[in-house]
């Protein structure tokens, strides 16, 4: 049942980091668009990218085969009987069919010798000029947008694995809410730095309601709040006292809250020196209390540090370990001042 409710409630990015925000009713999206056209076709889709590339070639051979079929048919190059000293414009060119192919091997520079211009027809050199400028550059936008796409971070930024539920348990004598991030590539990801942002409903002093109000929630690991690189499963922590804005959350309150926590990690990778960007959301079904993550990194025969395939596990609060002491000495303290008890889990999560 919370699954359900989970996978219900809204969510302005989704957990794979894409944008669930959809923009209608706006006069003039096209017109916008094609104004910045160079982005446009960037974030085209690859179908429509190739489709582009395909028909941008096959129309500008067409077009200039018709210019120059017409000024063939100007000059009288197609009449059944020619005069003896009549020049023709193109020479071997006497169909619309021997246009395009004059115009395809121009434009691609094949020139097998069969069809050429003569000098005695300066109009169609201009025009000739005119083709390989125009489609020159054209060839050079296209090219250069398959070129972007494909140096986009983007494909980069889905190695990178946040755990699909994040924890709140206790951290060196302080309650804190923990997101685990993975790097699945062995390539560095350097100055790494995760900010949060808590998404929630908020009326103001003036008694105006907003839907979504945007407070910020700091992430650190260890001491610091950015790590130098990001080559080992990290845990980054944020703690619950009095500067967070979740301040106050107990089990039983975590339960009826209506928030979404946006995480972004933005990160330099070390081979290109590009900058990359991965997100995700939690809601609070997702938001596990009680739990913990499992140690990640262990030390192989060979005596290389290597962390097995399920690096982002949870398991529930145990009573042996030092979490668990922890959370069963406090568990009355809790009760008193929050009102609430630890919910206990049996059994562990696979993220």
């Amino acid at each position: 049942m919370s699954t359900k409710k989970a996978d219900f409630q809204r969510r302005i990015v989704s957990k794979d980091g894409h944008n669930q925000v959809r923009i209608d009713n706006v006069e003039g999206m096209v017109k916008l668009y094609l104004h910045d056209i160079w982005t446009t076709v960037v974030d085209m889709k690859w179908r429509y990218k190739l489709t582009l590339f395909s028909s941008t070639f096959v129309m500008t051979w067409f077009l200039f085969g018709v210019i120059f079929y017409f000024i063939g048919m100007g000059n009288g190059d197609f009449k059944g009987e020619l005069l003896s000293n009549h020049t023709p414009c193109i020479m071997n060119v006497e169909t619309l069919t021997g246009a395009f192919l004059f115009s395809l091997e121009s434009q691609t520079t094949i020139g097998y010798g069969f069809r050429y211009i003569t000098d005695e027809c300066p109009l169609a050199i201009f025009v000739l000029v005119v083709q390989l400028v125009t489609t020159g550059l054209a060839e050079i936008f296209v090219t250069g947008a398959f070129l972007a796409k494909l140096a986009r971070p983007k494909k980069r930024a889905e190695t990178i694995k946040f755990s699909q539920s994040a924890v709140i348990c206790r951290h060196d004598g302080k309650l804190c809410l923990m997101v685990r991030v993975a790097n699945m590539r062995k390539s560095l990801l350097i100055q790494c730095q995760l900010i949060g942002k808590l998404l929630s409903p908020n009326v103001t002093e003036e008694g105006e309601k907003t839907l979504i109000h945007q407070t910020a929630v700091d992430f650190y690991m260890d001491s610091c709040g950015e790590c130098p690189f990001l080559i080992l499963p990290l845990t980054f922590y944020h703690v619950l006292d009095e500067s967070s804005p979740l301040v106050g959350l107990t089990a039983e309150r975590l339960r009826t809250r209506d928030f979404e926590l946006l995480v972004t990690l933005n990160a330099t990778m070390e081979s290109t020196a590009a900058t990359c960007q991965s997100r995700t959301s939690f809601v609070p079904q997702e938001i596990l209390w009680g739990y913990e993550f499992k140690p990640v990194l262990f030390s192989t025969p060979s005596g290389r540090d290597s962390h097995p395939p399920s690096t982002l596990l949870l398991t529930p609060p145990s009573w042996t370990d030092t979490i668990g002491n922890r959370l069963d000495k406090e568990k009355h303290t809790l009760q008193q001042n929050a009102g609430a008890s630890v919910l206990q889990i049996t059994g562990s999560l696979s993220l």
